[in-house]
């Protein structure tokens, strides 16, 4: 069997997260490079990506991660309705999702995308939708997925089901997959410190669950939860003796060396053996 690793594609790497709608196409593009080399070294993908600018901003501005708010509170969000923004989020990510099936394409990967809303509910690990198409893929196709908004099977009526809850399931559930890789932007990894005061010494090479890290999270953006949360989904992945690790994506070779397993700078989820999980 081909080997296979999951991909995250942080959102704040391939779009500037703090404009409307503007993806960073040379990063996608550069990144889209490494997945064709994964597929010549005998390596498939399973291709997961952040929605950045293309969700945050609007899913904030409306509460999407909330679901259904009271009506006299709906009402003071925006010129939108809840379901009207839900529509314009869900279309925002498929754009986002062509600007990447489009850098796959014309380099001649194979790959298919899988939009959640249109096969999971529920948020969280504990999303319900089937991974068949995921598990079944032939070899040398890419299969793309991303944090979308999704119905939810409560008085919520909807929720964001994040990248990072999509990568923890594949990771563990599909078969063969030897890591999981986080591209993420901006950074070599998890920092002891705030990244405006770290210097190179402050990378943490080794992250262990009794570590103490700064979580920056940008609240007025993000509506999944920042570093702690993928933080916290590599941890449950590595629980399962799956390597996961978490590079800088802005020098997509360490994506590359990451995939491959080959020693590289960033950090590295470890947990003690005696704690592994069963697949």
């Amino acid at each position: 069997m081909r080997e296979r690793v999951v991909i995250k594609w942080g959102g704040g790497l391939i779009t500037k997260k703090d404009v409307l709608k503007e993806p960073q196409l040379d990063v996608i593009g550069s990144l889209a490079d490494q997945i064709l080399e994964c597929n010549r070294g005998g390596i498939d993908v399973i291709l997961v990506h952040g929605a950045g600018s293309f969700g945050h901003l609007k899913a904030k501005t409306y509460r999407l991660a909330e679901g259904r708010v009271d009506s006299s509170e709906a009402n003071l969000l925006g010129p939108l309705t809840q379901d009207e923004a839900i529509e314009e989020v869900r279309n925002d990510m498929m754009e986002l999702n062509r600007h990447i099936m489009d850098a796959l394409t014309v380099r001649d990967i194979s790959a298919v995308s899988l939009p959640p809303h249109q096969w999971a509910t529920d948020t969280g690990t504990a999303f319900k939708g089937s991974l068949e198409h995921f598990i079944q893929a032939p070899k040398g196709i890419t299969v793309v997925t991303f944090g979308d908004v999704v119905s939810c099977q409560d008085s919520r009526e909807f929720g964001i089901l994040s990248g990072d809850g999509l990568v923890a399931r594949l990771a563990v559930e599909v078969p063969h997959v030897s890591r999981l890789v986080f591209a993420i932007g901006g950074v070599d990894g998890v920092l002891a410190v705030p990244p405006v005061n770290a210097g190179p010494d402050d990378l943490i090479e080794i992250l262990t669950p009794e570590h103490v890290f700064d979580g920056e999270h940008e609240s007025a953006i993000d509506v999944t939860g920042g570093i702690g949360l993928k933080v916290d989904r590599g941890f449950y992945v590595a629980s399962h003796g799956i390597d996961v690790i978490m590079v800088n994506g802005g020098h997509p070779s360490r994506v590359l060396r990451a995939c491959k397993g080959s020693e590289v700078r960033g950090t590295k989820l470890s947990v003690p053996s005696s704690d592994f999980k069963q697949r």
